[in-house]
């Protein structure tokens, strides 16, 4: 089985995570378990196929590097800096005691020292993905609170990172050749990273805003994925750190170039395929035969991680000059751990420190804390409301920050925008400019910082694939507007829409004739498809450069738009049928009324006009203002300039009573 061929192990292990993420999102859960468990299912320890672990590992060495290059690209001095007074000392706190009750729990096992230090780190800290996806979820992702979580994971990867070019120094048991060979790995790093912030830093954007002038999709993304690879392996091959710091590091150098996100957004596709293959190799891993003989170890792991680690980060954030609900947040953010863990994990699996066995427990540990993890999200506003209800004790906890009201807390009557894009912002705008409350729901962190600039009530996340919408108030909203140009997930947007609200008033963009059917039967009440409005409006300006009625031109559009979405019926080809009739038959033409006309002075009743000349008049125009379809009272008077409707003979006629004239040159400018 092991000489199946490198590409049948691939396909069977995306099939595998594509089952594994589908059952985990129907379950409500993170993909990430589905992931891990169809590694455990494609494993050795588990019947069935088994997957080449070696070659499927090589693959997910690829995982690693991109997995660590997106956080080295989103990583942020700047926001870490802003909530520096609590991320800082609350991350190393935290990260300390999980370490020493960590380390104290395995030794009690039996563990050497090192494996117990291994394993005190791996538990200390969260996964990045998994928290991201948390407080997306809550809707606070972009929020203070969401900030301060945020800022203190940012200092728990920096120090993991510190602690992953130290760990080798740190489970050194070599004497003084060892304690030197660590140092000079150390040495290493150091000058690797220095030369990526100060030579990489100018070397590295420049070669990207060159391949950029090329205009060359396939040039950029190519040189972007070079930089992330090759950087990695060059500073493992070179300076012999890890493919994960040369990774992160090489992220961090490029998110100084003004093209950061779209070399962020360019990578994505690559980063979570090949993160898919990253978790189910970790998956692989695991002996659930084990882990059933050692429940009780894989029990003190778990609430190790998921308790443990909750009320220390809890406790600590209490103390801060921080709202209580901060703390809340944070606590079951971090109530989990992920791939940082994994790659701590590895690192002591190479060295020899650990064994399967053990790293199968870390394993564990991940697996049970992040499927309990949104749970402990769910937790947040029961706890607050216990708290809030013991005033005693809510006053000493909250007792240094003000309330910070969510968004979706203050409005009702509004509109929620999903996606604001060009479509979104204009919309956005015009609501903002007649005062109807809106909130936007963008999964674009540049948009969404601008929007929080200009005061535009924001939640950042994905409509279509997290739980945000349940923050959106749309209970009490008045519309829905989706803008965003993917038929799936303005699909999958309207589906959840309709299920939270029933009665919504929900309208929708469409990029495909079959897309704009699905939403149609999914109940939207509007669907609008951007490049058929833009082919009927040039239908419609045509047909009234031709003098079509305008009515008449505005019955067919509508019959164009219904059938676009609709079953094919003869309705929109009757009309056309009688627009094609009317060409030619009949005439609109302004006529000023002159002094002298038999008609001046009359009601447009008493001057029988139609009787007398088979013409109707429609329009009246008197001074700055114009009289539409005026009625039999009203007044004609010279000077007033009236819309004369009906064929060219009948105009004329008109003309001739209204000008009471029978100049030639006169009635040749009318039919002109």
């Amino acid at each position: 089985m092991h000489q199946v061929p490198l590409l049948i192990n691939i396909a069977v292990a995306l099939g595998y995570a594509l089952v594994g993420g589908l059952i985990a999102r129907r379950l409500g859960l993170p993909t990430i378990v589905g992931y891990l468990l169809a590694g455990v299912a494609l494993g050795p320890f588990t019947p069935g196929f088994t997957g080449d672990i070696a070659a499927i590992q090589q693959l997910a060495e690829l995982g690693v590097i991109l997995l660590m290059f997106g956080i080295g690209l989103h990583f942020s001095l700047r926001d870490l800096w802003m909530v520096r007074d609590i991320a800082i000392p609350g991350a190393l706190i935290q990260m300390g005691l999980a370490t020493v009750i960590g380390c104290w729990m395995a030794v009690s096992w039996g563990w050497s020292p090192s494996a117990a230090l291994v394993l005190g780190v791996s538990i200390s800290v969260a996964s990045t993905v998994v928290l991201l996806r948390g407080l997306m979820d809550l809707g606070v992702l972009e929020t203070p609170h969401g900030r301060v979580a945020v800022g203190w994971l940012v200092l728990e990867d920096l120090a993991t990172v510190a602690l992953l070019v130290l760990l080798p120094a740190m489970l050194s048991t070599g004497g003084p050749a060892a304690s030197h060979a660590a140092g000079l790995a150390i040495a290493k790093a150091v000058v690797f990273i220095a030369l990526m912030l100060f030579l990489g830093k100018r070397v590295i954007p420049a070669m990207l805003s060159a391949i950029a002038a090329t205009r060359s999709r396939e040039l950029f993304v190519l040189v972007a994925l070079a930089v992330a690879v090759g950087t990695a392996l060059a500073s493992a091959e070179v300076f012999g750190v890890s493919l994960a710091l040369g990774a992160f590091v090489a992220g961090v150098v490029v998110s100084e170039s003004p093209l950061s996100h779209q070399v962020g957004a360019d990578l994505l596709p690559f980063r979570e395929a090949f993160a898919v293959l990253f978790f189910v190799s970790i998956g692989m891993l695991v002996n659930p035969g084990y882990l059933w003989t050692n429940w009780p170890h894989v029990a003190a792991v778990t609430a190790l991680i998921v308790i443990g680690k909750s009320v220390i980060a809890a406790l600590v954030g209490f103390a801060f000059p921080y709202p209580a609900r901060t703390a809340l947040i944070v606590a079951a953010g971090l109530s989990q751990i992920g791939e940082f863990s994994f790659i701590v994990g590895q690192a002591g699996l190479n060295m020899g420190v650990l064994n399967e066995t053990q790293y199968s427990l870390i394993l564990a540990g991940a697996i049970v804390s992040i499927t309990l993890n949104p749970w402990m999200f769910r937790l947040i506003d029961p706890i607050e409301h216990r708290l809030r209800r013991r005033q005693w004790l809510w006053s000493k906890l909250n007792r240094h920050g003000p309330e910070i009201a969510r968004p979706e807390d203050r409005l009702a009557a509004h509109v929620v925008i999903v996606g604001c894009g060009r479509v979104g912002r204009h919309i956005a705008e015009v609501l903002g400019r007649i005062g109807v409350p809106r909130l936007v729901v963008e999964a674009d962190a540049i948009r969404t910082k601008r929007l929080q600039q200009l005061g535009v009530p924001v939640l950042f996340g994905d409509a279509a694939n997290s739980e945000i919408l349940s923050h959106c108030g749309l209970q009490r909203a008045r519309a829905l507007v989706i803008t965003v140009p993917d038929d799936t997930s303005a699909l999958t947007t309207v589906t959840t829409a309709r299920r939270l609200a029933p009665d919504l008033h929900i309208i929708t963009r469409a990029s495909t004739w079959e897309g704009g059917r699905y939403l149609k039967e999914a109940t939207a009440t509007a669907v609008v498809r951007p490049e058929l409005e833009g082919g009927i409006e040039i239908v419609r300006r045509t047909l009234l450069g031709l003098d079509f009625s305008a009515y008449d031109v505005q019955r067919y559009t509508d019959a164009l738009r219904r059938e676009e979405l609709g079953p094919p019926s003869a309705h929109g080809d009757q009309l056309l049928n009688q627009l094609a009739q009317t060409v030619g038959n009949l005439d609109l033409a302004w006529v000023a009324i002159a002094p002298g006309s038999a008609i001046a002075g009359q009601t447009l009743a008493a001057s029988n006009m139609r009787a007398r000349t088979g013409a109707s008049i429609v329009a009246i125009s008197r001074g700055q203002g114009v009289v539409s379809n005026p009625g039999p009272a009203e007044l004609l008077t010279p000077g007033d300039r009236v819309a004369v409707l009906g064929n060219r003979l009948e105009i004329e006629q008109a003309a001739r009573l209204l000008l009471n004239s029978t100049d030639a040159s006169a009635l040749q400018s009318i039919r002109d």
